[in-house]
């Protein structure tokens, strides 16, 4: 294959892989992400930005790193299980506010920092992919 038709193939996976990684979000919060978007929540929008940043770094180094497709698709569905992980870890150490209550609340302070985590271990998670 050439580079131009590997180069649409990790295009499609990305995009499939980012659309399975936001459903997946979008079934464990309690709120509608794109209903919150549409709304204006701009603290939804920068949680799914940093959510499909993070997604897309993990699957840069994977493509970097990987030997064929198939090894770029499971790193890039290991790397959406572990910014799951980070999101119940978030969440789970905000014990004096719940950071899907205040996402949906609007709350920019929140989502500033929801982008932040999902970007930074975006990078932490991609970096450690050899």
């Amino acid at each position: 294959m050439g580079p131009f038709l590997y180069t649409f193939l990790y295009f499609v996976i990305a995009i499939l892989v980012v659309i399975v990684g936001l459903v997946i979000f979008e079934l464990v919060t309690k709120y509608k992400d794109w209903e919150e978007i549409q709304q204006g929540n701009t603290a939804v929008a920068l949680a799914i930005s940093g959510k499909i940043i993070g997604i897309c770094i993990i699957l840069a180094f994977a493509i970097y790193h990987s030997i064929n497709i198939a090894e770029t698709v499971i790193w890039g569905a290991f790397g959406v299980l572990l910014q799951l992980i980070a999101y119940f870890v978030f969440e789970g150490l905000t014990r004096k506010f719940s950071v899907e209550e205040k996402l949906k609340e609007g709350n920019l302070a929140v989502g500033i920092v929801s982008l932040a985590v999902s970007i930074g271990l975006g990078f932490t998670i991609g970096a450690s992919i050899t």
